[in-house]
């Protein structure tokens, strides 16, 4: 099978070039912003959470957790540095799905370990072709 000639390609609408990716951003966003926030609120049992996996350091990846989300969360939102940040937050919500949501026996942790994966699959898409028009990234040039 072979592709179809360059010419015979359609551009996009313009709706899937300005407010698809921000509409996609601000959709994704709440879900960090909310969980970081939330993290603030609740340091010993998130913390302890933390710890009853086995990683070391709880303090340590507890704040770097909430920076993550908090700032992370702003910046996808905004579209700033949107691929990296985008990147970063894929990898952590990966490493969030194996690490907390493993028990796929038990049915709450198998739908937070594919809505983990599934959120991956979206910030990858956004790392892959960028914040869209309507972002601080397409402002700076």
């Amino acid at each position: 099978m072979t592709a179809a000639p360059a010419s015979a390609v359609r551009p996009l609408p313009a709706w899937q070039t300005s407010a698809a990716p921000l509409v996609g951003r601000a959709l994704l966003a709440p879900l960090f912003l909310i969980s970081g926030v939330g993290k603030l609120t609740a340091f010993t049992a998130t913390v302890g959470y933390i710890g009853s996996v086995g990683l070391p350091f709880p303090e340590l990846a507890y704040g770097g957790a909430v920076a993550l989300e908090v700032v992370g969360g702003l910046m996808l939102l905004a579209g700033y540095k949107t691929r990296w940040v985008a990147l970063a937050l894929a990898l952590f919500t990966l490493a969030t799905a194996l690490l907390f949501h493993s028990a796929l026996a038990d049915q709450n942790q198998f739908i937070h370990f594919l809505k983990n994966i599934a959120v991956t699959g979206g910030l990858l898409q956004v790392a892959a072709f960028g914040a869209g028009r309507w972002s601080l990234d397409a402002r700076r040039g």
